[in-house]
């Protein structure tokens, strides 16, 4: 069994070479900020705290990126892109 004294180099390696900060994008990332962005833009316009990252994250968790595409192409031609956004969402709208 290795001692930590010769583990530790090599974790150390290994942080040094990972990505940090903006170079570690997703594609979903960048959407989830995308709609982070519109939505506490109209939620600070309505007097509403902002959205957190973690609570879109649990908004969105089941939906698929493919369809977060859609709702993308679909939120962002609407007049109202927070009402357009939370009205995809509701699956009762939908049946």
């Amino acid at each position: 069994m290795k001692s930590i004294r010769d583990i530790l180099p090599d974790m150390r390696k290994k942080a040094a070479e990972a990505p940090t900060g903006r170079k570690r994008q997703t594609e979903r990332g960048e959407l989830m900020r995308f709609f982070l962005r519109h939505l506490n833009y109209s939620r600070k316009q309505d007097g509403l705290a902002p959205m957190t990252m973690a609570h879109l994250g649990t908004v969105l968790e089941k939906i698929p990126t493919q369809d977060l595409y859609y709702l993308k192409s679909v939120c962002s031609q609407a007049k109202n892109f927070s009402k357009k956004f939370w009205w995809e969402l509701d699956p009762a709208k939908h049946s």
